[in-house]
C-alpha cells in the first residue's frame, strides 16, 4: 500500500492554500465544502477567490508564501505554477509536520488528493497514487453512473434508524436483511429525495412490520432501441440490482450483459408474427416471481409505455397490489431517427410528429385522413408486414406519392441499416428490411443526406 487512505475532519479547522489560479479554485471548492478555515496566500487571484472573500467564506493574503502562515494550519496545498514556490511548501510543512499537498507533484507531497464521489455522509475517493489521474478520474465517472444522486439522503436517513434497527432485530442476519431492504426500495429514495415526511414514514413502517423476506416488486425498465450506451443511469442500477430478468428480444445482447451475473434471466421474446410467450402469461411470470419476494426487472425494448404493453402488465400487478415502478427508456422513434441523421421536428418540414403502430387489435382501424397531413412526421412502428396498407392508404388520403420515407433496420446497433426512398415505393422498400424495422415517412427524412453522421447505409 503506497498511501494510506484516511478522511480528514476539517470542519473549522484552519487550512492553507498557497495559489490563486484555476487549479488553486479547484482545490479551494473542496476545502470550503469540507467545511475547513480556509486562508489562501498568492501573487494574484482569480475573480471567484475575491467573490468568496466577499461572502466571507476565506481569507485573502497577497503577497509571496510566508511560511508563518502554516503556524496554526492542519493540511496545506502548493498548487501555484512556479515549482520553486511550491517545494518551499511542501520543505516548510514538513518541517512542522503538516500534511502537505503538491499539485501536479505526488513525489513532493504527503498526501494527494483522491478523485472523490460525494454523496455525503457516503463518500468514494479513487487513487493512482498520482501514477494516472486520467485513468482515477475514469473510474470516477463510470461510479457515479451507478450511485443516484440521492444516495447521500439516504445514508443519512439510515443512521438516523440505526438504534431502532438494534432494537427491532435480534440477530446481525435479521439486521442485515433488513438493511438489504432499505437500501434497495426505490420509493422510500425517492421520498427521501422529495422530502415527503408522509410518504417517508409510511414507507418506514412497512419496513419494521413486514416479514424480512417479503420484498417482491417488479420495476418496468426501457432498455432502448438496441446501443447499450443509450440504457439510462436508472436502467442500469435497476438491472444490476435485479433478482429476475424478464426480457424480450429487442433488448441488446451488450445490455444483457451488464445484468447482475446472479440474476435469473426469462426470455419472454416475440418474433414478428410468432409470440414465443402469450403475453398473459408473461403477465404470470411477473406476478408469480414477485409474489415470491424476488425482485423483478421486466426488461423492453425502447420505452416500456410506447407501444410496449407496459401498461398492461402494470394493470395485472395493480390488481395483485404488487409494489410496482418504472424506468423509462429511449424509445425507437427517438434513438432511430437521431442515428439515421433524420430529426423528426424542423420548423421548416414538421411541426409534429405521430407514432402509430402498424400492429392493431382485430377490428381496429387508423384515421388516415388525420396522418395524411402535411407538416408532420410520421414513425410507424411494427409496421414492415403492412407497409403495402400504409402506402395505399396514405396516398389514397392525399399524401403525395413522393414524400420522402425511411426504413431503419437494427437501428442505434453496430449492424443497422437505412434503407430510404419515397412512398411510392414503400411496399418494395420493405421487402428489403428485416424486422426489427421503423418506418418514418416525412419532409424530415429528405435531411438524412446532410445529417447522416453515424453509419454509410
Amino acid at each position: 500500500m503506497d498511501h494510506l487512505p484516511v478522511f480528514c475532519q476539517l470542519h473549522n479547522r484552519t487550512c492553507l492554500l498557497v495559489g490563486g489560479g484555476d487549479v488553486a479554485e479547484r482545490k479551494a471548492r473542496l476545502l470550503l465544502e469540507a467545511g475547513a478555515r480556509l486562508i489562501v496566500n498568492a501573487l494574484d487571484f482569480t475573480p471567484q477567490f475575491y467573490a468568496w472573500e466577499e461572502a466571507d467564506k476565506l481569507t485573502l493574503i497577497k503577497g509571496a508564501f510566508d511560511e508563518t502562515l502554516l503556524d496554526d494550519c492542519w493540511l496545506t496545498i502548493a498548487a501555484t505554477d512556479d515549482d520553486t514556490v511550491n517545494q518551499q511548501v511542501s520543505d516548510a510543512a514538513e518541517l512542522r509536520r503538516i500534511f502537505c499537498n503538491v499539485v501536479d507533484a505526488p513525489q513532493q507531497a504527503s498526501f494527494i488528493m483522491p478523485s472523490i464521489i460525494d454523496r455525503s455522509p457516503l463518500m468514494v475517493a479513487i487513487s493512482s497514487g498520482g501514477t494516472s489521474p486520467v485513468l482515477a478520474r475514469l473510474l470516477r465517472e463510470k461510479l457515479e453512473s451507478l450511485l443516484p444522486l440521492h444516495l447521500g439522503r439516504v445514508a443519512h436517513y439510515a443512521g438516523t434508524l440505526r438504534q431502532r434497527v438494534k432494537t427491532a432485530f435480534a440477530t446481525m442476519g435479521e439486521r442485515r436483511r433488513f438493511w438489504e431492504k432499505f437500501f434497495n426500495h426505490d420509493r422510500l429514495a425517492q421520498s427521501l429525495a422529495n422530502r415527503d415526511t408522509l410518504a417517508i414514514e409510511k414507507a418506514t413502517e412497512a419496513l419494521f412490520s413486514e416479514p424480512l423476506d417479503h420484498r417482491g416488486e417488479v420495476v418496468l425498465v426501457g432498455a432502448g432501441p438496441g446501443d447499450a450506451g443509450l440504457l439510462t443511469l436508472k436502467g442500469l442500477q435497476q438491472i444490476q440490482q435485479a433478482d429476475v430478468v424478464v426480457y424480450d428480444r429487442l433488448v441488446s445482447d451488450d445490455i444483457m450483459n451488464l445484468v447482475r451475473r446472479d440474476a435469473d434471466r426469462v426470455f419472454v421474446g416475440k418474433r414478428a408474427g410468432y409470440h414465443c410467450v402469450p403475453q398473459e402469461e408473461i403477465n404470470q411470470i411477473l406476478l408469480r416471481e414477485a409474489q415470491r419476494g424476488k425482485r423483478v426487472v421486466r426488461l423492453k425494448g425502447g420505452d416500456p409505455f410506447i407501444f410496449g404493453r407496459g401498461g398492461e402488465e402494470l394493470e395485472v400487478l395493480c390488481n395483485a397490489s404488487i409494489p410496482f415502478s418504472v424506468v423509462p427508456g429511449i424509445t425507437a422513434a427517438s434513438g432511430c431517427s437521431a442515428y439515421a441523421g433524420i430529426p423528426l421536428t424542423h420548423r421548416d418540414y414538421a411541426q409534429s410528429v405521430r407514432l402509430v403502430t402498424g400492429h392493431l387489435k382485430t377490428g381496429g382501424e387508423l384515421q388516415w385522413q388525420n396522418l395524411a397531413a402535411e407538416s408532420q412526421t410520421l414513425i410507424f412502428y411494427m409496421g414492415l408486414n403492412q407497409a403495402a396498407a400504409i402506402q395505399e392508404n396514405l396516398i389514397r388520403h392525399g399524401m403525395s406519392p413522393d414524400m420522402p420515407v425511411a426504413l431503419v433496420e437494427n437501428g442505434t446497433a453496430v449492424a443497422q441499416r437505412v434503407v430510404d426512398g419515397t412512398l411510392a415505393q414503400l411496399n418494395t422498400l420493405a421487402q428489403q428490411v428485416q424486422s426489427p424495422g421503423l418506418i418514418i415517412i416525412g419532409r424530415v427524412v429528405a435531411l438524412r443526406g446532410k445529417l447522416n453522421w453515424f453509419s454509410n447505409h
